[in-house]
């Protein structure tokens, strides 16, 4: 995979607790310069408001930067929240990591 991609892959459950570690996480790579972030959502059992709103704070901040902040391999209830907020239109969302690959790493 391209060193300017990173994976991150969050577990559990995506909640008020956990939103905050993730967001530092996420914005560290930022800071390191990596262009390509992917949240490999696979291990993530539930997302609550405050784990959806981290996520768009996170999309704003990497379009800003004019980085890429892609999601893949969501379970069906966190599709369910995606498409009831209408967040499915504003992500960039892949069926799987290889999807992903086969189409983001194939344009870049």
């Amino acid at each position: 995979m391209n060193s300017n991609v990173q994976v991150i892959e969050p577990t559990g459950i995506l909640d008020s607790t956990k939103a905050e570690e993730f967001r530092e996480s996420v914005e560290a790579l930022l800071e390191e310069g990596v262009e390509v972030i992917l949240v490999d959502l696979k291990e993530i059992t539930f997302i609550d408001s405050s784990g959806l709103g981290t996520l768009v704070v996170l999309l704003k901040k990497a379009r800003a930067l004019n980085r890429s902040f892609c999601i893949c391999s969501m379970n069906d209830q966190v599709r369910m929240l995606f498409e009831l907020t209408s967040m499915d239109r504003v992500f960039e969302i892949y069926e799987d990591r290889q999807a992903f690959e086969n189409t983001k790493l194939k344009v870049s």
